[in-house]
């Protein structure tokens, strides 16, 4: 007598797998310490406590990570992934220079309000001329971010949407440190972070938002 095994039904839900767990497990332990970086920098950084607040135990984070530098780096690489997928989709949408860096200021904003905009600020300042891997790769995220607002006010000032001034390097540098002010003094009170992050953005650019 054959017997048939039981189909599961498709409406049943399914189980995610091992390499999904895993993969939840390490985005989960990567937002965890992002935050913890924000509040605390990297000196008082503690691996038990960046575990137990993602739900996980130490030694989970020691599966995933080999140690403090390895998690912290990769958090950096998970804020400018995520920071891609929900604020950069944002700004490629905007054909227009200066609406792109509109729509960068109220999108960081909104990104900020996971508890994480001071993190950037906090490691470049701990690890302001010091030759570390941290350090390195915080201040190469930075000089990419610069980099394409650079460009963007060079094309709106070809436009003649932004007025000529200060050499566009440094309009930039000053466009990303007033957005960076404003998301830290601001981070999650919601709706004023968004729009005075245009409103100072607006301000530096020398337009009406």
């Amino acid at each position: 007598m054959n017997v048939r095994k039981a189909q599961p039904s498709p409406l049943a839900p399914r189980r995610p797998g091992q390499v999904e767990r895993s993969a939840q497990s390490r985005s989960a332990l990567m937002e965890s310490a992002a935050r913890s970086l924000s509040r605390y920098g990297y000196g008082n950084l503690v691996l038990a406590q960046v575990a137990a607040d993602a739900g996980y135990s130490r030694g989970a984070l020691y599966h995933q990570f080999k140690g403090k530098d390895e998690l912290v780096l990769a958090a950096l690489e998970w804020v400018l992934a995520t920071w891609d997928r929900e604020v950069g989709v944002l700004v490629e949408r905007e054909p227009d220079p200066v609406g792109a860096l509109l729509a960068m200021a109220r999108g960081h904003a909104v990104f900020c309000r996971r508890d994480i905009a001071r993190m950037a600020l906090a490691l470049r300042l701990e690890f302001s001329g010091q030759d570390h891997p941290v350090g390195r790769a915080v201040e190469a995220g930075y000089a990419l971010l610069v980099a394409d607002c650079e460009a963007r006010i060079e094309a709106g000032r070809a436009a003649g949407a932004i007025p000529p001034g200060q050499p566009a390097h440094v309009l930039a540098l000053a466009f990303v440190g007033a957005l960076e002010g404003v998301v830290v003094s601001l981070a999650g009170r919601a709706p004023y972070d968004e729009v005075l992050a245009e409103r100072a953005a607006a301000g530096v650019l020398g337009i009406r938002p």
